[in-house]
């Protein structure tokens, strides 16, 4: 357990929102766990970003705090999104403003079908994507419409989570682990995915252990280490540097 900084030696630095989306110096605990850190970067409208780090390192814990989910409790920072203030927002107006979470579970609602999954998405405005369009992009969802979403495979329930954010209208995607579990000819369709959602002009953010994908899928990388932001730069950067990979990803 550490002890709880004192952010009385920051009170006169400004936190400046970029362009598009920021995240300033976020601190959140778990109870008393200290778990994010002061964790601090800046996304470009439409750009991949890899969150990387070892389990333990507050990678999940950092989305989870963007999406203004209750725990852990974002006790200090900032987070802007298109020159809107997110930090102040309940979950529910976060999600408003256009972030979506995509958990590693995935919560697939159990007794709906893949539409009525999707229906249910667009209930409440915000309303993102048409049905046809996403079963443009998706369309394994469209050939099993009507089947109940629990009994898809892994995959196609991952495709599910990511369609169904797609159904608000979305500006960033946080995405937790979304290779898990899955093939790699799957990784492949999830990432060609990812791509043309880019296209878009959507922001994404990825958590993933398997990190050669997600650094080859991104554009830049931020990683973590115990709660700490201990590299930005890009992708590219981190592949072509092995000691980084080594210490900090163990690969």
């Amino acid at each position: 357990m550490n002890n709880k900084p004192d952010f009385n030696q920051n009170a006169n630095k400004a936190a400046t929102a970029p362009a598009y989306f920021s995240v300033w110096d976020l601190h959140a605990y778990y109870g008393e766990s200290y778990i994010v850190q002061g964790v601090s970067f800046n996304i470009h409208e439409g750009e991949i970003l890899a969150l990387l780090g070892r389990n333990g390192a507050g990678k999940t814990s950092t989305l989870r705090a963007i999406a203004r989910l209750a725990s852990p409790a974002l006790t200090h920072g900032e987070i802007w999104l298109d020159h809107q203030p997110v930090h102040p927002m309940a979950s529910y107006e976060a999600s408003q403003a256009g972030i979506s979470l995509v958990p590693e579970d995935r919560r697939i609602i159990a007794g709906l079908t893949v539409e009525e999954n999707l229906q249910l998405a667009q209930i409440a405005p915000p309303i993102g994507w048409s049905l046809e369009r996403i079963y443009e992009l998706f369309p394994r969802l469209k050939e099993r419409r009507k089947q109940e979403g629990t009994t898809l495979s892994g995959g196609e329930q991952q495709m599910l989570a990511i369609a169904r954010a797609l159904a608000r209208d979305i500006k960033v995607l946080l995405l937790d682990e979304p290779y898990e579990g899955l093939a790699p000819v799957i990784v492949d369709e999830i990432e060609k995915t990812l791509n043309l959602i880019k296209q878009q002009g959507i922001t994404t953010v990825i958590v993933e252990q398997n990190a050669l994908r997600a650094l080859k899928l991104a554009d830049r990388a931020i990683i973590l280490d115990t709660g700490l932001v201990v590299f930005d730069g890009t992708a590219q950067e981190v592949l072509d540097n092995d000691k980084l990979r080594a210490e900090y990803l163990a690969i």
